[in-house]
């Protein structure tokens, strides 16, 4: 089993066990009634964080450099073949996207080339099934599995003006003339997108694979651009051994990759250059000499370039053969993704739950201290009626009465602060909604239908990135405001009655507009000419756009969600502790004028706010350990040894 399996595994197990943490202290709180329905939503948010969490690679290059061979040697070697078609040319002509959805059987999702002339992108059409074909895949069958995967490489020919209307034909291009056969037909692909719902170990436990077809693809289908290649937790760029980096190879790697977190350079085919003439000395030395021409090159370092023979160690695995594996060099490469990648996506996930459990743990923490300290007050004050006489337990019920009228007018007063806090909060919507975002791409389409210049069309495009950012930063100020708000009423009554409250919970839509600001620097660097624009070129901005109207909605979608839990909790603190003092005084009211009317219940009172605090007092036991069980958990770290390995 290679570092990579192994420790993806391992981060999966992490997973679970955060998950069965988190659980078990749901389910304590939910018993011991300290749980409200603000807070059960969040403890289920973030289950469900822990259930969706995926963690994608996508493999990047240029057609014949082994990108396929790579990925069945290093996932799908122990089938004892290979499951991704790998041969001369071609093998991958669109986007392919291999994961694992349980709710459906292992199938494989082809959408038809023909959706190009929508105005729909790929991501929208994911969720309408009629529009897809749909293959099985026999799991039990490698050859089966194999014939299916070999549908992703179909083509077929059409005309030249489909194709532009397609955007699959440049006639600018001066190689466009070699694409057109005698017949006047151009080949393209059969399919735009496939899915590949296919129960692997990895992918059953979140992994994605995407798969890429040559680097002109990479310019043409916005989905790539756009989503799958920005969004991917790893990319790797696959280079040829004996080329190195190619003009082409430069343009994709700073237009859509770049040198960032998880970006690898992978050598591959490094065997072309095993020679029985040369010593095994002077193929290292010319190898090393290659990974420092390409780190160079592409301004990475040398230490993210990877040279490997994906054929000779996709056959090693299968044969069992140590020392043909170790010459292909694949478990270096394995070994820093594993390395590299998966722990850096614990973290990320690990930082955002230990926030949210800070906050959570924070909240009930503060809950079960109010209880106690109301409850010994009120054994103090019951302890100080010993020996009193009737006068003195009249003036404490008055001081109490008293304490519960100055609370209830701090209620009133605090109605007002609510009513700005739901003008506020649908305020938050007026800029923020889908339906003004809807109605901004509508006319951003219209207006560029009507445009007859590229720049008419690049400055509606704009316009629209301008409008989408101010409506994010308009309701990300109505947010502070909110925050600034719901801050005077915590230390307001924090101060006056005594609440132990923290700050409340920030939030912010600033992620949301840096967001927006990527997907807008991706178009700039895809469309960055002001002069005319050849038709395709018009019909890719138009295809290009439908992929950023989609992307931008489930930014604004994910922002609309991310607001309204933000303000279901916002006030559940403040709001816990209101009920949990009004019920405090209700009970010093109750236990005060049942001393009133017969003072030998005195003792009995004490005795049962002493039980009482005993339970309390087991209570935060229990909250501590279970608080302990989950950032345990949280903190583990994968096997050290293993990833050191």
């Amino acid at each position: 089993m290679s570092s990579l399996v192994r420790n993806f595994q391992e981060y999966s197990e992490w997973r679970k066990g955060v998950a069965r943490a988190l659980q078990d202290y749901r389910a304590w709180i939910s018993g011991s009634d300290l749980a409200d329905q603000a807070t059960d939503q969040r403890l289920s948010r973030l289950s469900e964080r822990l259930v969706d969490d995926k963690l994608s690679i996508a493999f990047v290059a240029e057609f014949s450099r082994g990108k396929s061979e790579l990925i069945n040697a290093i996932f799908f070697a122990d089938y004892g073949q290979r499951i991704l078609p790998s041969s001369a040319g071609r093998t991958t002509m669109c986007p392919t996207e291999l994961m694992y959805d349980e709710t459906v059987p292992p199938c494989i999702r082809l959408l038809p080339i023909e959706t190009r002339a929508e105005a729909q992108s790929t991501s929208e059409y994911k969720g309408q099934n009629h529009v897809w074909k749909v293959l099985p895949l026999d799991v039990q069958s490698g050859d089966g599995m194999l014939d299916a995967f070999r549908q992703v490489s179909l083509t077929k020919k059409v005309s030249v003006d489909v194709a532009k209307q397609y955007g699959l034909f440049d006639e600018q291009d001066p190689d466009a003339a070699l694409e057109v056969d005698e017949n006047g037909l151009v080949e393209i692909s059969q399919w735009r997108h496939a899915v590949v719902n296919f129960p692997h170990p990895l992918l059953k436990e979140g992994l994605i694979i995407v798969d890429t077809p040559g680097l002109n693809a990479i310019g043409t289908e916005p989905e790539l651009t756009l989503n799958l290649i920005p969004n991917a937790h790893a990319v790797l760029f696959i280079l040829a051994a004996d080329t190195g980096v190619t003009k082409s190879d430069i343009d994709v790697w700073r237009n859509h990759i770049g040198n960032g977190l998880g970006r690898l350079v992978v050598l591959n085919k490094i065997d072309s250059m095993w020679d029985e003439l040369r010593t095994k000395e002077e193929v290292d030395g010319q190898l090393k000499r290659q990974v420092e021409t390409v780190a160079h090159t592409l301004g990475l370092e040398e230490k993210q370039v990877f040279p490997v023979s994906a054929q000779k160690g996709l056959v090693a695995k299968i044969n069992k053969d140590a020392p043909l594996l170790a010459r292909s060099r694949l478990p270096a490469l394995e070994h820093a993704l594993s390395k590299e990648l998966i722990p850096a996506k614990q973290d990320i996930i690990r930082g955002q739950l230990t926030s949210e459990v800070n906050e959570i743990v924070g909240t009930q923490q503060a809950m079960l201290a109010s209880r106690s300290r109301n409850v010994i007050e009120q054994m103090l004050e019951l302890k100080s009626l010993r020996g009193k006489n009737m006068n003195v337990i009249e003036h404490m019920m008055k001081r109490v009465d008293a304490e519960k009228k100055e609370f209830d007018a701090s209620l009133i007063r605090m109605q007002g602060t609510r009513s700005v806090f739901t003008r506020l909060s649908t305020e938050v919507f007026t800029t923020l909604g889908m339906d003004i975002l809807r109605e901004e791409v509508r006319q951003t389409r219209e207006a560029m239908e009507k445009s007859r210049t590229s720049l008419g069309l690049l400055d509606a495009v704009k316009q629209f990135f301008s409008r989408a950012r101010a409506n994010l930063i308009q309701s990300n100020k109505k947010t502070d405001e909110i925050s600034e708000m719901m801050g005077v009423m915590y230390r307001k009554f924090s101060t006056e009655h005594g609440l132990a409250l923290s700050a409340p919970m920030s939030f912010s839509l600033d992620k949301y507009v840096e967001e927006l600001d990527a997907i807008e620097l991706v178009f700039q660097k895809q469309f960055n000419i002001v002069t005319i624009l050849p038709q395709t070129r018009t019909t890719l901005m138009h295809k290009f756009f439908d992929s950023i109207a989609a992307r931008i909605k489930q930014n604004f979608l994910q922002a609309n969600k991310d607001v309204e839990a933000w303000q279901k909790v916002v006030m559940a603190p403040l709001e816990a502790q209101i009920r949990e003092h009004k019920l405090q005084l209700k009970n010093r009211m109750q236990s005060i004028q049942r001393i009133h009317v017969a003072t030998d219940s005195l003792e009995d009172k004490i005795a049962s706010f002493e039980s009482i605090q005993a339970e309390l007092d087991a209570q935060k036991q229990k909250m501590s350990e279970l608080e302990t069980q989950l950032r345990t958990a949280l903190a583990a770290d994968l096997n050290p040894m293993r990833v050191a390995a």
